[in-house]
């Protein structure tokens, strides 16, 4: 390649020209959406931490998952808020527990959308940590059998994939074997396989009120999420959740993280999300606000990134202002 020979601006001169031989596409297809959802009913709080998000009741979000059906997103992921807590997150297995009741209105009316359900006991424990907590440390293994409690209770409500985001060892293999054993071996399990002990986590530690209870003798969730700087680590996380039965995996954060999609997606056939976690999210709509960026090219930029770095389903509560964008 030489100069001027070889001149890389003629396939950039014109808007038609850069489409046609665009390398990366975003489309609707790839995104999930994210809503919480509480006890209650005509529930539509707005949500302080993260702007444009609400707290939802089973029987408002129904209206929200048919808006987001029309827009042509494909799926959405559930995270519930109990009314009670206690040491072992009991509300979260509960039969009429906020998520359960949700994924049947949802399902009733809108059969067609992708329903994705959080597993995880955070937000339902006193403790705020995602087990139980026994001697100032996390027990794991009595930890992974509440979670598949946790699990076969959405697939009985009709979730159509369950999504273990706590970090504990062998809770995926606990979940299929669960859900095998019950008679729901169709419900797929999108694992949390590489979640990293993230400080863009905290927005939704406030929308879901689960910040961990220091007093327990674990400040943080650094014993159980995964090091930020452990790349290897994390792809033998991934690798494990495979063979234990996993249908997708995921990568959390996204954008300081896109390192470990690429290489999962070298290495790894399976599908591939990412989550575009919310201090990510607030890190652009106050940018915005402050008038620093253009709002809608960033959130395209960056969703373009994370997939062309490899991720096949891109988990955003951009989604739907995305969706938007793409269509005109």
């Amino acid at each position: 390649m030489s100069f001027p020979q070889t001149r890389l601006r003629r396939l950039r001169s014109s808007d038609s020209m850069r489409r046609l031989v665009r390398e990366t596409a975003v489309c609707v297809d790839d995104l999930v959406y994210p809503l919480f959802v509480r006890k209650g009913r005509g529930l539509k709080e707005p949500i302080k931490s993260m702007a444009g998000c609400f707290h939802f009741s089973p029987d408002t979000i129904v209206k929200e998952a048919e808006e987001v059906a029309k827009l042509g997103i494909p799926a959405i992921l559930l995270f519930g808020l109990p009314d009670k807590k206690d040491i072992t997150g009991s509300e979260a297995w509960a039969e009429d527990g906020a998520v359960q009741s949700a994924v049947r209105a949802i399902k009733k009316d809108v059969p067609n959308l992708v329903v994705i359900t959080d597993v995880c006991l955070c937000a339902y424990t006193s403790t705020g940590h995602c087990g139980l907590i026994k001697n100032g440390c996390l027990d794991n293994d009595a930890t992974c059998e509440l979670l598949a409690k946790v699990a076969l209770s959405h697939a009985q409500a009709g979730a159509d994939i369950v999504a273990p985001s706590d970090m504990m060892d062998g809770r995926v293999k606990a979940i299929r074997q669960c859900l095998e054993k019950n008679d729901f071996p169709d419900v797929a399990i999108m694992s949390y396989a590489a979640k990293f002990a993230s400080a863009f986590y905290g927005p939704f530690r406030d929308a879901a009120e689960s910040a961990p209870d220091a007093t327990t003798g674990l400040a943080d969730r650094k014993t159980y999420q995964a090091d930020p700087a452990n790349a290897r680590q994390a792809l033998a996380e991934i690798a494990l959740d495979i063979e234990e039965g996993a249908d997708i995996v995921m990568v959390k954060p996204a954008l300081a993280y896109l390192d470990i999609i690429t290489r999962a997606r070298q290495r790894f056939d399976c599908p591939i999300a990412a989550y575009h976690v919310s201090g990510e999210y607030m890190m652009i709509h106050d940018s915005a606000k402050a008038g620093h960026i253009d709002k809608d090219a960033a959130v395209l930029e960056i969703l373009t990134s994370i997939k062309r770095a490899g991720a096949d389903i891109i988990i955003t509560y951009f989604a739907k202002e995305a969706a938007m964008t793409m269509r005109k």
